[in-house]
């Protein structure tokens, strides 16, 4: 749910000075950059869709600015607010880092490489506020250029409902929400209640993975696991995040396009041999070791 449209007089000057004065240390307007970044599915290094909006990748992408001063300044501000364009003109605030200056040793003769850490500054409006950018051409700019863009909206984040285990499916990045927002508590408290079978499809070949969450781990703790590396420790998954990154498997690229679903879920005092039949059930009922990511 959203609140109406905000008046067209609030600007964004008006939410960097308000709690930028809040802040301790205050923030004033030189302090801060601000950044918009787009997505480009074709990309190798950049945003290629919402499924990249975790923390270490938005962070990993933005702290690798060039080395032209033209196209960013040669002493950016201390702290660098984060937009990604959410369709036509509007823009939504990700978050902000800080900017501890630059890595020189890592310097080379294209980018610059940046300290970067997360801040707290607007983070209660952490993918609420949105903004009018009304020139996308340009992605950067001071916020003392930025401070007259129209804030459009600023939604309200409320909890996400527990569909029940048949109903949950999520995206890749809707799993790496759902282990750390508050806003789905409720399916947190839903999943760490019970051992299950779980389903991994990737949704641009329909191959599919049957995985369980057994024992003290419980369904939650194991999707916690997919939610970090994209693998869990699976030997066929592991195998995608080998050949999509060169053998970096901390890396979640071969993930982006992963869908989690529930098939069957067991009381926590359920019998391990239960479990472990249903899991081979399923396997053979859905051929995923023929033709799907299971290797065992």
């Amino acid at each position: 749910m959203t609140t109406p449209s905000q008046p067209a007089s609030l600007k964004l000057g008006h939410i960097f000075v308000g709690l930028g004065g809040e802040h301790d240390p205050p923030i004033a307007l030189e302090d801060i950059h601000v950044i918009r970044h787009s997505f480009n599915p074709g990309s190798h290094d950049g945003l290629r869709g919402p499924e990249d909006l975790g923390l270490e990748r938005v962070l990993a992408y933005t702290r690798q600015q060039s080395v032209l001063t033209r196209r960013f300044p040669a002493d950016p501000p201390r702290y660098w607010v984060i937009l990604i364009a959410d369709g036509q003109k509007r823009s939504r605030l990700f978050g902000t880092f800080e900017n501890r200056g630059e890595l020189t040793e890592l310097r080379d003769d294209t980018h610059r490489t940046f300290d970067l850490g997360p801040s707290d500054f607007l983070a209660p409006l952490a993918g609420r506020l949105v903004v009018e950018w009304n020139s996308p051409r340009n992605w950067h700019r001071r916020a003392a250029s930025a401070a007259g863009l129209p804030v459009l909206e600023i939604a309200d984040r409320d909890k996400v409902p527990f569909p029940g285990f048949d109903g949950v499916r999520l995206t890749f990045h809707e799993l790496q929400e759902m282990v750390e927002s508050h806003r789905y508590e409720d399916w947190r408290s839903a999943l760490r209640e019970v051992q299950g079978i779980y389903l991994i499809t990737d949704s641009t070949n329909g191959k599919q993975y049957v995985g369980k969450a057994d024992g003290a781990e419980r369904i939650l703790g194991r999707w916690t696991a997919y939610a970090k590396d994209g693998h869990g420790g699976n030997v066929g998954l592991r195998e995608l995040a080998y050949e999509s990154v060169g053998g970096d498997v901390a890396k979640t690229v071969h993930a982006r396009h992963f869908v989690f679903s529930i098939l069957r879920v067991f009381g926590p005092s359920t019998p391990a041999s239960e479990v472990n039949a249903a899991e081979s059930h399923f396997k053979e009922s859905l051929l995923t070791r023929e033709f799907g990511l299971n290797r065992n």
